[in-house]
């Protein structure tokens, strides 16, 4: 039984508990809220023990094993490093940290203290991803990929009228390169590695906010990947991978549930659907349970973190894209 704290009380921690409920090993003991009384009623809602209002005090409780941060992005890194120094592994919303720099001390801090930090990047661990991987030899030599996640967000109604959320505020290191065009930056980086070349363009709100954006990627003379996002538009078409065979498209890429394949030679379709859990975030934390209970390494995952916010900070540099987190490097 792995024994967790949860930072954060929102939609994302619900959706958390909801998949985590579902695991065999899995225990929610603490919720920490930055007011005792919030914190107290989220733990009646999920019959949780204890409830806290100091970070200190989750860092020092001797029956927590393990912390889901799902706090805004600027404090990802300073509360990881705080649970990490206290013994406890961390489970990380995306995106992980601010920068890479962040991440950085964040593995140095899992490493000395002999315990792991994953970024909780449902995509990359649930039945779609690998259906993706198992059949990518299908389209050949790979040539082009077009990533694309465009979500109008419905804090972007609220910010239209003067209400100014936590998703449109840069200095929380928000924004949407980093709560929905990392779902995009992530799976390039595991299929296909670390780019040689990016070329970014985005759309800023007169808040500094990032609103929307689009990356090229390049791999030399053998490849190029398309990324869009956007929180202030819907997409109504899929991803794809084209290959010199096939090409495959990918519905969608932040939760995979049905690939279709088309090769070259005779125009034939392949659908494959994917059976899987509803919540997708079911995959990570089964995957962080086994890490803890194993002992096992999280510097395969790590690996691809690193070089998603590579990506992340060039792109954000050529932007112009600036957080306060980034003074601290």
């Amino acid at each position: 039984m792995v024994r967790f704290a949860v930072i954060g009380t929102n939609f994302i921690t619900d959706g958390f508990m909801e998949a985590g409920m579902q695991c065999k090993d899995f225990h929610v003991q603490a919720v920490y809220s930055r007011t005792i009384e919030r914190a107290k009623e989220y733990a009646s809602k999920y019959g949780i023990e204890d409830y806290y209002d100091s970070l200190d005090d989750v860092a020092a409780a001797e029956n927590i094993d393990a912390v889901y941060v799902a706090s805004p992005n600027a404090l990802h890194a300073p509360q990881s490093i705080q649970m990490l120094n206290a013994g406890k592994h961390v489970l990380c919303e995306k995106t992980i940290a601010s920068n890479q720099e962040e991440l950085k001390q964040m593995l140095d801090a899992a490493k000395q203290n002999h315990v792991i930090v994953l970024e909780a990047m449902r995509p990359v661990f649930d039945p779609g991803f690998q259906a993706i991987q198992d059949h990518l030899p299908k389209l050949g030599k790979v040539r082009r990929a077009t990533f694309q996640y465009c979500q109008y967000s419905r804090r972007y109604d609220k910010y239209k009228i003067g209400i100014i959320e936590n998703a449109f505020k840069p200095e929380l290191s928000n924004g949407a390169l980093m709560d929905i065009g990392v779902y995009c930056v992530h799976p390039m980086v595991k299929l296909f590695g670390m780019p040689d070349q990016i070329l970014a363009s985005g759309f800023q709100l007169s808040t500094g906010a990032e609103a929307m954006g689009t990356i090229i990627a390049r791999y030399g003379n053998e490849m190029q990947v398309e990324l869009l996002y956007s929180k202030i538009t819907d997409s109504i078409l899929p991803s794809q991978i084209q290959g010199e065979e096939g090409s495959m498209i990918i519905e969608e890429i932040p939760d995979t549930v049905t690939l279709k394949i088309r090769t070259r030679q005779d125009k034939k379709w392949e659908e494959i659907k994917i059976d899987k859990k509803e919540n997708n975030m079911y995959y990570e934390i089964e995957e962080f349970i086994r890490l803890v209970q194993s002992g096992e390494s999280a510097e395969e995952h790590n690996k691809y973190s690193l070089w998603e916010l590579a990506v992340m900070d060039e792109a954000r540099r050529q932007m112009g894209i600036v957080f306060p987190a980034d003074s601290k490097k």
